[in-house]
């Protein structure tokens, strides 16, 4: 559920972050404001709407997780690219006579892809929280698909009895978000040049 939905905020953090960046003054600022808007909601909330709204699966929880993080990503590729094209290597392929289009593709973003895979990264354990927590009020996946919200769920109601049926499920959940944040900190240390010796 994480990765898949991190796939999605890929595709679309990244065509949104790039035609911002590289469309012009005029669509890049009108892409900026709606992702803006889009950021101002809060995301279980926003969650919550597109379920209630369009219903469905598992595909389409995955696809609300994925319609709330991109701006994250769409905000991250048109700052870098905005400061990438006016770099030095941008401007000898330009000299150069290299197109736009060739620039963007084989200098701007690949360039941008440390800082984004780390992004992505940070984003795959809010992807489980949000699903976790769509499972534990109800709304999540359906009950044959396993899920460690509705797990949490179900051991609620016996909690004093029995609290390993709501630790087992939580600790998961923590254990896999954390080893997921130190994975997006490694990353970031390995793929930032500034902290290479």
């Amino acid at each position: 559920m994480g990765v898949l939905s991190q796939v999605l905020v890929l595709v679309f953090g990244l065509t949104i972050g790039t035609v911002a960046a590289l469309g012009g003054r005029l669509l890049g600022n009108l892409l900026m404001r709606l992702t803006d808007i889009a950021y101002a909601f809060p995301d279980l909330l926003f969650i919550l709407l597109l379920r209630a709204v369009f219903g469905g699966g598992l595909f389409m929880i995955i696809l609300a997780i994925a319609l709330v993080q991109w701006t994250t990503i769409a905000r991250l590729v048109r700052g870098q690219l905005l400061s990438l094209k006016e770099r030095d290597f941008a401007l000898a392929a330009r000299a150069l006579g290299a197109s736009e289009a060739r620039i963007a593709l084989r200098h701007l973003l690949p360039n941008t892809l440390g800082p984004v895979i780390v992004a992505l990264t940070f984003g795959v354990p809010q992807a489980i929280f949000a699903e976790a927590a769509l499972s534990f009020i109800g709304i999540g996946v359906a009950p044959p698909l396993p899920s460690w919200g509705s797990m949490i769920q179900d051991g609620y109601q016996a909690i004093f009895a029995y609290p390993h049926l709501v630790l087992s499920p939580a600790l998961a959940i923590a254990a896999v978000m954390l080893a997921f944040t130190f994975f997006g900190d490694g990353l970031r240390d390995a793929l930032d040049p500034r902290t290479s010796p």
